[in-house]
């Protein structure tokens, strides 16, 4: 696994992040892991809509399809 150094973290930053972690009940590294982890699982917006252009590129889904789809949840709620 590799490291990683942050450096000029502000006081402020690092107290409120100590303060986060001790109310997590983790360490300040397990901490900041998990956020980083976090950070990286999430998709940007440029990658969503990367990624429902190859997801509607393999589709044949039309406009009128959606409109229907809608319509018949509408009518199914009455």
């Amino acid at each position: 696994m590799a490291a990683i150094h942050v450096r000029d973290v502000s006081d402020e930053t690092l107290t409120v992040l100590k303060v986060r972690a001790i109310r997590a009940g983790q360490s300040l590294q397990a901490y900041v892991r998990q956020l980083l982890d976090g950070e990286a699982a999430t998709l940007t917006a440029q990658e969503a809509a990367e990624e429902a252009r190859v997801i509607a590129a393999r589709g044949a889904v039309t406009a009128a399809d959606v409109v229907d789809a809608i319509t018949e949840m509408r009518e199914a709620r009455t």
